[in-house]
């Protein structure tokens, strides 16, 4: 079975850090993972840049990749704004994102639950007469940092109606990582019902992120979101810590027989790149450890 892995490092790795780095070494991050052989890279964030400062100049990381043919360079978007600013800069798919939770998407976006996702059937349809690839990711799927717990029924309600505008694929996102395998099963069976593709992003926040990856591949999910090192964190999620790291996930897939077509000795170069450029010891382990063959002997 493949897995397709999207590097969300770009965008959502360095959103939360405090050091900014300039759009062309933006785009040489995508550039670096392009070459590992990342089907698919989310190189932008379309977003206010007064609100994600570390977002600011999407366009000008747009105009400065080396397009690998092999790679779809990817620009999230929170509104209609943002998605023709994404479209406008060439992007081969548009990520839209929006939480299932009032509080949360009145502090993330400032809109409501009922609004963002009646936006999702309009930008899908969008999507289509653009010619590009569309997903939606439902954030804070698994819980919230204001509002607790989200019920099962109440995500799967959601992820119906997106359904229903036949997107590319939806993806659960556990924004502030307090998901764990049990939870991620139910999810993910529950959307695949809706006759949809399912992706899944996780956060390592408490530990369980590369647990709910596995139960997810194994519950059906064929997408999941990686950001190399381990970099990542959402600005407006109190305690939201990094993503799961991208070579820490292909290691563990690659060693359960799964396929990604990525390059882990190649991806691990990238993650030591990474952390010299942000000069900080990233959480990712594998690009600390190095691989190791566990099908071997």
């Amino acid at each position: 079975m493949r897995v397709e892995i999207v590097d969300v490092g770009p965008r959502d790795g360095l959103q939360n850090e405090d050091k900014t780095l300039t759009p062309e070494v933006r785009a040489e991050l995508c550039g670096r993972l392009a070459a590992c052989g990342i089907p698919r890279v989310e190189a932008a964030s379309f977003v206010n840049p007064k609100r994600v400062p570390q977002m600011a100049g999407a366009e000008q990381v747009m105009l400065a990749i080396e397009r690998n043919p092999r790679t779809a360079y990817a620009g999230l978007v929170l509104n209609e704004k943002g998605y023709e600013r994404a479209i406008k800069a060439g992007v081969d798919e548009v990520r839209y994102a929006f939480p299932v939770t009032e509080t949360f998407a009145a502090k993330n976006q400032n809109t409501t639950v009922e609004a963002a996702t009646a936006l999702a059937a309009r930008l899908v349809e969008r999507a289509r007469l653009d010619g590009v690839r569309v997903s939606v990711t439902l954030s804070a799927a698994f819980g919230d940092p204001f509002e607790g717990r989200v019920e099962r029924d109440h995500v799967l309600r959601i992820a119906g109606r997106v359904a229903e505008a036949q997107p590319d694929e939806i993806v659960l996102a556990d924004t502030i990582g307090v998901g764990v395998p049990s939870q991620v099963r139910e999810l993910v069976e529950g959307v695949l019902e809706r006759g949809v593709t399912v992706g899944c992003h996780f956060h390592d926040t408490r530990n369980t992120g590369i647990a709910n990856a596995v139960a997810a591949v194994e519950s059906g999910a064929t997408v999941l979101d990686a950001s190399v090192g381990g970099t990542g964190g959402c600005p407006f999620a109190p305690r939201a810590t990094g993503n799961i790291p991208t070579e820490d996930l292909v290691y563990t897939l690659h060693g359960m027989g799964y396929e990604t077509g990525v390059d882990l000795d190649a991806l691990i170069g990238v993650a030591a790149w990474l952390s010299e450029q942000l000069g900080k010891e990233l959480p990712g382990q594998v690009h600390k450890a190095g691989t190791f063959d566990p099908l071997a002997g």
